[in-house]
């Protein structure tokens, strides 16, 4: 019997944040195309466009008409998928299988700048400590609301995304209980954290307790460029391709230097850091296929910001287990034009992939901090 090559042999991943498996198919990188293809996304954007409803001074959909912003605006979101407490009397019960419960909160658009044509990516740093400054606020300000229990940042970039307007923008929903993915990865903090024994030399959780994600980015740090999954490292963060990745090119941004919990535990050192890499991995993502590269973008920490006490100083509680990360999730695979579909293997039994989280990681690396419409 051969020894096992994960570069040519079928295998499975463990996901250990959501307990969940992945089945990586390297073998069929070379299968022919001859799917569905993909319109390119507009890279000759105008600067103003009268008729977008997020610039500076046009009317909205809903008729509120936008200030003449010159940063970062936010406003609450004319079509919430949630509206706010108090909400209805949850409803009896026909069956035991047919639960349902009310939820409610708010839904908040954070527009990156006033200029139309630009993103992430073509952003200035200033301007994206500028979004990680508005991305704070509007978290302290949301989860320090009576009946709010969890607020979730998430950007969708490009129509394939389901973005409805180029815009750059991201959104921020709030809601009165935790959703379900974030729900799973906290249960895996914590079940880590009471189950594992720390080990020297490795950044640790609340408690001196041992962190899941300290002990991962630990690792992915010691593995030799050529092997490992690391993209980019600054002095305080890491963005790679987790080890169980799913989407083509998913990245992974999270703190390498000490356990970080939320956006307001920031140094001023650690903002800046923050902002760069968020800045560098979206540059490489345009890169990639020289274009606006789409992706499903959220940020993961505790659910809701710690409290004070009466000196004005953070107060350590059960919830610091989670280990801020951002999740990068982009659907493009083997060119501007050609996506990843989760198909019925995926839908009816458990993810795939078929470039490994290795080879995508050396793409991402090959690739340059020079924006392409600026190189």
């Amino acid at each position: 019997m051969e020894p096992f090559d994960p570069t040519t042999h079928p295998h499975r991943r463990y996901n250990p944040l959501t307990s969940t498996h992945i089945l990586v198919s390297p073998h069929r990188t070379k299968r022919p195309w001859l799917g569905q293809t993909e319109p390119a996304e507009p890279s000759n954007l105008p600067q103003y466009d009268p008729a977008c409803y997020l610039c500076p001074g046009n009317t909205r959909a809903g008729g509120k008409v936008n200030e003449m912003y010159t940063s970062t605006m936010v406003f609450e979101n004319d079509y919430a998928a949630v509206l706010p407490l108090p909400g209805p009397i949850t409803p009896s019960v026909a069956h035991p299988l047919l639960t349902a419960e009310p939820i409610q909160g708010g839904c908040d658009v954070v527009c990156f700048h006033p200029r139309h044509d630009l993103s992430l990516p073509t952003l200035s740093l200033s301007d994206v400590e500028n979004i990680v400054d508005e991305w704070t606020g509007v978290y302290v300000r949301r989860g320090t609301e009576p009946g709010i229990k969890y607020v979730q940042i998430f950007e969708n970039k490009g129509a394939m995304m389901g973005c409805s307007n180029p815009h750059p923008h991201s959104q921020v929903w709030s809601l009165s209980t935790v959703p379900t993915v974030p729900a799973k990865e906290l249960a895996s903090l914590r079940n880590y954290a009471s189950t594992t024994d720390v080990r020297s030399g490795i950044p640790t959780g609340p408690g001196g307790r041992a962190c899941l994600l300290c002990e991962y980015v630990h690792h992915e740090l010691s593995v030799p460029e050529d092997e490992g999954r690391l993209v980019i490292t600054n002095e305080h963060f890491v963005a790679l391709v987790p080890w169980w990745a799913y989407w083509p090119f998913e990245i992974m941004v999270l703190p390498h230097k000490r356990h970080i919990s939320s956006f307001v535990h920031f140094t001023v050192d650690e903002k800046h850091a923050f902002a760069d890499i968020m800045s560098r991995v979206t540059k490489r993502y345009d890169n990639i296929f020289s274009c606006s590269f789409a992706y499903a973008m959220g940020v993961h920490q505790r659910p809701l910001p710690p409290r004070r006490d009466d000196n004005g100083m953070y107060v350590q509680d059960a919830d610091d287990i989670a280990h801020l990360h951002v999740h990068f999730e982009p659907p493009l695979l083997r060119s501007a034009s050609v996506r990843k579909f989760l198909a019925g293997f995926e839908v009816m039994a458990e993810p795939q992939r078929d470039l490994t989280a290795e080879q995508a990681a050396k793409r991402l690396r090959n690739c340059s901090e020079v924006h392409y419409l600026q190189a």
